[in-house]
């Protein structure tokens, strides 16, 4: 899980590989989590649950091929669209309340 040498290296921000990282670091923790609990004992033993223990892993394996295909194969084009993206609503939402300032609006009645 070391985003040198995985496809998250692709993304550029580092901070959003830690991000990226954080998640699926925990994703796995849980399911390992809930593998233990049923390996150990703690609950009774159901041959029913284990099968979907067993099977829920799946899920977390999906999860983590699809953040590292998505990284390799859109590197960060993702995020730049998204902050730009972000900053032209940033900047239409300020522009906004301002927009209707400097409008003349004309009395047709009285100046036509």
């Amino acid at each position: 899980m070391d985003a040198r040498f995985n496809p998250l290296r692709y993304i550029r921000d580092p901070s959003l590989q830690a991000y990226f990282m954080l998640i699926l670091s925990v994703m796995w923790s849980v399911y390992f989590g809930f593998l233990a609990t049923d390996y150990l004992g703690w609950v009774e033993y159901s041959f029913a649950t284990s099968i979907w223990l067993h099977i829920a892993v799946l899920l977390p394996i999906m999860a983590t091929n699809a953040v590292f295909k998505d990284a390799e194969r859109d590197g960060d084009q993702w995020l730049e669209g998204w902050r730009e993206q972000q900053r032209r609503y940033r900047f239409w939402t300020s522009a906004s309340p301002r927009k209707n300032e400097n409008i003349c609006k004309w009395d047709l009645k009285n100046e036509g």
